[in-house]
């Protein structure tokens, strides 16, 4: 008891609760108040445990007190630990701790209970048909939503802790026969050589264990939606859940599928496949928008037709920056804007949005800061980003576009064509978990072509996992019902 007071330093929320029932022999119950169900400490082993020992001082009776205790505890989860480290990380996990003196055994009982919030609508990534719920910050509630949508004992779940300091859960989801077992042997090896201080998100565990930290791409998905982890878990990929955190990690993931939302099964498959080529073209549109108007605009006057251009040129006179500033300018403008409409109180976000968007934006056209096409420009390019529906990939069409606009403004077209192949040609070089990131484009699968830029009916997509060719197809319909 002296080793545990001096471990936890004293600390105020460490709860200890010595029961005597002989002269020399005192039986102690330890837990840290918060992290555990204090009804159930109560109920289930404290007031058993009372009555047991004065049973036992009654009776005199002297048969070995360990295994009377477990018979008398009604919780489901109790071991017996003989090893000190354990015994502190289950204190820490929130279980009930027993040591009884003169005994070298210690009884724990399974009382977790860490507060969480409840299950709500997913809020990064919603939709108007289909399930409503969403991961929270507990792994124990998340695991079990991913249980009841797949009800097969072929789901496998391994669990580690992470952190030397925080020694955060996390769990390892997969489809035995299904998920290729070299990429899970590959997954679990890469988690377990983390050698972190502490894990508070997702993007922890993303940066470290991801085949190149040096790519600005994802190269792993994250998702709150529990069908989604369903989905890919059915195609033979790798789920990752961490306590803590509402986004689980799912790996490997292909390029394709940052446009792909979990609607688009839920919808015709040809209104679901006219609205993906649509997120595709607004990611183009989100990158290439600006620099495509900069390069006409600056190198290449004669691709406008001549009336726009006189129109473009009138709007230019008063304006007294070159057409690089002024769009830079702009863009500059309407991230800070974004950034200020996500870190303001929600009350008034959508208020300074609206103000940024439309008088600001209208005073410096008057005012002659910049002209209504660059306008009209920024605003189609960041209307655009909205549509697609994974922000991991929105934050790279942010972060390129700069690099295409500089690009442009130096040497036009041929400048966007350069950074474009560089662009093409690293995405191509990428891997996640050893498989190629651009597939199945690059390199290129005629049979999986069915769910990349448009989505076949699901009736007549008898389509393998695109991570593992061995196993069973992932929708399996009966021949006579087509």
């Amino acid at each position: 008891m002296q080793n545990l007071e001096n471990e936890f330093g004293n600390s105020a929320d460490l709860s200890i609760r010595k029961l005597k029932f002989s002269t020399n022999s005192n039986v102690s119950i330890i837990h840290i108040e918060g992290i555990v169900d204090e009804q159930s400490i109560n109920e289930n082993v404290i007031k058993p445990l009372i009555h047991l020992l004065k049973e036992i001082e009654s009776t005199n009776t002297t048969k070995d007190l360990v295994d009377q205790i477990i018979q008398i505890i009604s919780v489901a989860s109790i071991n017996i630990i003989l090893d000190w480290s354990e015994l502190l990380d289950r204190i820490l996990a929130g279980n009930t701790v027993i040591l009884i003196n003169g005994n070298t055994k210690a009884i724990t009982v399974g009382t977790q209970k860490i507060q969480s919030r409840s299950i709500t609508e997913p809020t990064t990534q919603t939709v108007i048909k289909g399930p409503k719920d969403s991961f929270t910050e507990n792994i124990s509630t998340n695991i079990s939503l991913v249980r009841a949508r797949i009800q097969n004992s072929k789901l496998r779940l391994e669990r580690t802790k992470v952190g030397s300091v925080t020694k955060t859960d996390i769990g390892i989801m997969y489809i035995e026969g299904i998920a290729d077992k070299n990429m899970v042997m590959e997954a679990m090896s890469r988690i377990k050589k983390i050698e972190l201080n502490g894990i508070l998100d997702s993007n922890y565990i993303e940066e470290v264990i991801r085949d190149n930290r040096n790519t600005i791409f994802p190269l792993l998905q994250n998702s709150e939606r529990p069908d989604t982890v369903v989905a890919n878990l059915l195609e033979g990929r790798i789920a990752i859940l961490i306590q803590g955190t509402p986004f689980v990690l799912i790996i490997p993931v292909f390029f394709i599928q940052f446009f792909q939302s979990s609607e688009d099964y839920y919808e015709n498959s040809i209104f679901s496949s006219f609205v993906r080529l649509i997120r595709i073209g607004s990611f183009f549109v989100n990158m290439y928008a600006s620099a495509i108007y900069l390069a006409l605009i600056t190198h290449h006057h004669g691709l406008i037709p001549t009336t726009l251009m006189v129109s473009l040129m009138a709007q230019r006179e008063r304006v007294p920056f070159p057409a690089i500033v002024e769009l830079l300018i702009m863009e500059l403008a309407f991230e800070v804007l974004r950034e200020a409409g996500v870190r303001m109180p929600r009350a008034i976000g959508p208020a300074v949005s609206i103000v940024g968007a439309l008088i600001l934006g209208q005073a410096a056209v008057e005012a002659g800061f910049v002209s209504a096409a660059i306008v009209i420009i920024v605003a189609t390019s960041a209307i655009s980003s909205f549509t697609i529906p994974n922000t991991s990939i929105v934050n790279i069409a942010r972060g390129l576009r700069f690099m295409i606009i500089c690009s442009s403004a130096f040497i036009g077209f041929y400048g966007i064509l350069l950074i474009s192949l560089c662009i093409l040609l690293h995405i191509c070089s990428l891997r996640s978990l050893g498989v190629p990131y651009f597939a199945p484009f690059a390199p290129l699968r005629i049979d999986e072509q069915r769910d990349g830029l448009i989505r076949f009916p699901i009736i007549s997509a008898l389509r393998k996992s695109p991570v593992n060719k061995s196993n069973e197809t992932r929708v399996n319909i009966r021949r006579d019902q087509k």
